[in-house]
Parts: C-alpha cells; structure tokens; sequence
C-alpha cells in the first residue's frame, strides 16, 4: 500500500491508530473520488477552525470528514435512509468499534447526519460545524477567500479534483437515485430535478394542504 503524505497547508492529520484505519478503511472501501474529496474536506475544515479560533478535536474532525459521503456507497442504496445517516451510522459503528466514548462518538454522528443542513451545524460543536464548513468550501466555494491561494493549491496539489463539478454531482446522483424519498425537505432534491427524467421533488406546502386533517 502507497504512503500517504499526511501535512498539507500547515494542517496536520493526526497520527493515530483511529485516523490511520480511517484513513486506509476509506481509501480502501470508496473511490478515489471520495477518497480524494473527504481528505481535501479535512484540511479546509481544518484551516477554517484555525481561522475562526475554534478548538476542535483533530481526530473527531478527520473521522467526521472522512466518512461523510460513505453513505452514498453502492451497499447502501436499498437502505431506505439519507445518504448522511448511512454514513453517520458507519462512523459511529467504527468509532465504537475503538472505544472511543459515547460523546465523541455523538459528536462525528452529528457532523456527519447534518453536513448537507444549512444553517444548523455552525451553532454546534465545533467538529460538526467544521466538517460541513469543509463540505461546504470543497463543494460550493462558499468563503473561497478565507483560505489563502497558496493554502488552497497545495492541499489540491496532494488531494487533486480533476473534473470535480461534474465527478460529485454524478456521485450524488448514483447514490440518492434509489431512494428518491430520502430527498424531501433537502438538498439533494436539486440534484435529482436536474439529472433524474421524470422525478417529482416533494412538495412540503402541498403535503400539508394534502393531509388527512379536515382543517
């Protein structure tokens, strides 16, 4: 097995027996896509704490980040569940396969399960806000300033997204097509809008004029 170069940008991965299984569990189990992807969520995450000065837990972050996008594995399409849970539920089977405690392990859970819902994980502890502050600057540039050029090229340099726009979106399309239901009332309705013929998003407005209640 290759090594893995573990600093990027001043961003260290910690040397841990967790974060090394974690790290040889996904790059083993996901594509180079996602593998590629969740290190790169790591580091941003990593900086955007520094930057923000939030004291997090590094290995929390890392495991966090590394299985964020599990869940959109072909073993799960039949799961019936958002793509974030099946991804929360496997962090948390690992972590407690560790030991690591019970908070820890809620923590990464959380992170993991809220990372595609704005506007709540910020509030959080900061492992969950980091991770999706990771998703989020990986995914849709959002704060692309607060990380220098230099910052940024170097962690692409080690972790490179040729194609990325097109590569992720078609990641999440093969990962929620199975179970359109699991999109109401997130993101991911988006993406099935643009790239699944025939999909029909649910309407929240529309289910509660629809429900059972005379009034």
């Amino acid at each position: 097995m290759t090594s893995v170069r573990e600093r990027a940008a001043d961003v260290v991965v910690p040397d841990t027996k967790v974060a090394r299984e974690a790290t040889e569990l996904i790059r083993d189990t996901t594509s180079e896509l996602i593998y590629h992807h969740s290190r790169r969520v790591y580091f941003f995450g990593a900086l955007q704490g520094s930057g923000r000065d939030l004291s997090f837990d590094p290995e929390l972050l890392y495991v966090g980040a590394m299985f964020h996008d599990v869940g959109l594995g072909e073993e799960f399409h039949g799961s019936g569940r958002r793509f974030e849970v099946d991804g929360a539920e496997e962090a948390k089977r690992f972590l407690r396969a560790h030991g690591v405690p019970e908070d820890s392990v809620r923590r990464v859970w959380t992170a993991i399960a809220l990372h595609t819902t704005p506007g709540i994980p910020a509030l959080m502890e900061p492992e969950v806000a980091l991770v999706t502050a990771g998703v989020e600057y990986d995914v849709l540039g959002m704060g692309y300033e607060d990380i220098s050029a230099a910052a940024r090229a170097a962690i692409v340099e080690l972790h490179p997204r040729p194609d990325f726009k097109q590569r992720i979106l078609k990641a999440f399309t093969d990962g929620i097509r199975p179970k359109p239901e699991t999109t109401f009332g997130n993101v991911k309705a988006d993406v099935l809008e643009h790239y699944v013929p025939g999909f029909e998003r649910g309407d929240f407005v529309r289910t509660i004029l629809d429900s059972p209640w005379a009034e």
